[in-house]
């Protein structure tokens, strides 16, 4: 992948617009899974200068209501008075980032696309990147001015938990986890695609060549004439965060994907639905449309 694309920027471009004032708004999106509350005390320690925290439990979801799974999409009206505290307006650009290599960021990235905002970006190889490159932290709390910007959600395609199974069912729903947690159970028919092999061992996207030949069966005459909902495939994760970031990887091939945001944390919770265990298929031509 291209250090900067319509999805990412890289470093170099990001120190260069901060350097001569057109600094985008930059939003720390750390976060540790096993970690509740980590991301706020890593922001503290240093950040990108300029950033704001973003809590990704508690702005980036809300508070799940039985069998929505752990990070339901948060109601509109809370996500736009944080993206204005945050000091977003209508013509902002907007980096996101954080230090797994995006597969926290994403869920931002994704949310504020889903919300109508075009001007998003995920920090290529996020934080480890930019301090690998020598540029500085701040310690500096950060306080931007309040945004205007208004929020138009539904911009990106979403599903259910009966549309997850109708895209099993045809082989077109990848699961993002990683391989351990796919095996440990799976929503039955979809195919393992792990979001995480996405990147190098530099933390940075695999280059626009191999994130092609990954996904060659999904690119334009491999798509399904007649999809079973918004989009030609679909993905889920355990709880709608690494999918995200899974979505961003897709787009910048422009390959549609609607997200599963309620995911296995959902799927799982609801007595009526079946699980597989142990290793299935992965992305390979045979398997799409053909139920794995």
């Amino acid at each position: 992948m291209p250090e900067t694309s319509h999805i990412t920027i890289g470093v170099a471009e990001l120190a260069d617009r901060i350097a001569d004032g057109r600094r985008p708004v930059l939003l720390d999106v750390r976060y540790d899974p096993q970690r509740e509350g980590s991301g706020h005390a890593a922001f503290a320690q240093g950040h990108i200068p300029g950033a704001v925290h973003v809590d990704l439990p508690g702005e980036l979801a809300r508070p799940g209501r039985p069998g929505e799974g752990r990070h339901p999409l948060p109601e509109p009206g809370d996500l736009q008075a944080s993206a204005r505290r945050w000091g977003i307006n209508e013509d902002s650009d907007i980096v996101v980032y954080d230090t797994r290599a995006g597969l926290s960021a994403g869920r931002a990235w994704w949310l504020l696309r889903w919300a109508g905002l075009e001007s998003v970006r995920i920090l290529d190889g996020g934080l480890g990147a930019w301090t690998a490159a020598g540029h500085p932290l701040s310690l500096e709390p950060s306080a931007p001015l309040p945004g205007d910007v208004v929020l138009t959600p539904g911009r990106l395609p979403v599903i259910d938990a009966d549309q997850a199974a109708e895209y099993a069912r045809r082989g077109l729903l990848f699961d993002a986890r990683g391989s351990d947690a796919y095996e440990r159970g799976h929503i039955p028919g979809a195919l393992s695609l792990p979001a995480a092999a996405n990147l190098g061992e530099a933390g940075t996207l695999l280059d626009r060549e191999a994130l092609r030949a990954r996904y060659a069966a999904l690119l334009p005459g491999g798509q399904p004439q007649r999809p079973p909902g918004p989009a030609p495939f679909a993905v889920y994760c355990g709880s709608g965060v690494a999918a995200a970031f899974q979505v961003s990887v897709l787009a910048a091939l422009d390959i549609p994907v609607a997200l599963y945001p309620g995911s296995w944390s959902a799927w799982s919770a609801d007595p009526r639905r079946e699980a597989a265990l142990g290793p299935g298929p992965g992305l390979d031509p045979a398997d799409l449309e053909s139920g794995g």
